[in-house]
């Protein structure tokens, strides 16, 4: 850790952006997929994201438009979950929540339709025409989507910031054996900090 700086690689600078992982509707509210902690890490996130609008990236998590439409273990996985495809949901469920979604724009909006948002090239191609070099990252779920973004960001050779209070899962069990994870096994590669914390190391 610097002394300057309450993250052990030292401060963020305007080469930073942050990553919000599907804080959408779908997860917050009453649907199979309901994530109870969405609500309570909230407050967490929209701080960062009302502090850096203009440096946020929010991804959603787009469903497949019926069960058949994506290869593989995808077809097994889509016909567990068909009331959730495209042509049966509610596609107000795939909006951000309202307090997110407000501040889009300035923030941008990239969709997905697998657990990384990396495999979209135009996530790439907005952080390198910004010049993105760090990445902070908050959203859901610390043990499915957060995990599948934070190993590509680092395979991507990204500098990863996870905001310990603003991850969310629907497993208490799995959640805090990732955090564990990512503390013991990626301490060259991964920052963990609250969200007071990283505020205040990000400059601008």
């Amino acid at each position: 850790m610097t002394q300057l700086s309450p993250l052990p690689f030292g401060p963020l600078d305007g080469r930073t952006a942050h990553l919000c992982i599907d804080m959408q509707n779908l997860f917050a509210e009453d649907t199979p997929w309901h994530t109870p902690w969405m609500k309570r890490v909230l407050p967490a996130v929209i701080e960062i994201a009302e502090r850096h609008a203009a440096q946020t990236v929010f991804t959603r998590f787009i469903p497949a438009r019926h069960p058949d439409e994506l290869p593989g273990s995808w077809r097994r996985y889509y016909r567990r979950w068909s009331d959730l495809t495209l042509e049966r949901i509610d596609r107000q469920l795939l909006e951000l929540v309202p307090p997110l979604a407000r501040l889009a724009p300035p923030a941008a909006i990239v969709d997905k339709r697998v657990y990384s948002p990396f495999t979209e090239a135009s996530l790439l191609g907005l952080l390198r025409e910004r010049g993105t070099d760090n990445l902070v990252i908050t959203g859901a779920e610390t043990d499915v989507c957060v995990l599948a973004a934070v190993l590509d960001a680092i395979d991507l050779g990204y500098r990863v910031v996870l905001v310990s209070d603003a991850l969310c899962s629907s497993s208490d069990e799995t959640h805090d054996a990732l955090m564990t994870l990512y503390w013991e096994r990626f301490s060259e590669q991964i920052e963990t900090a609250e969200t007071a914390s990283i505020l205040a190391a990000w400059s601008s």
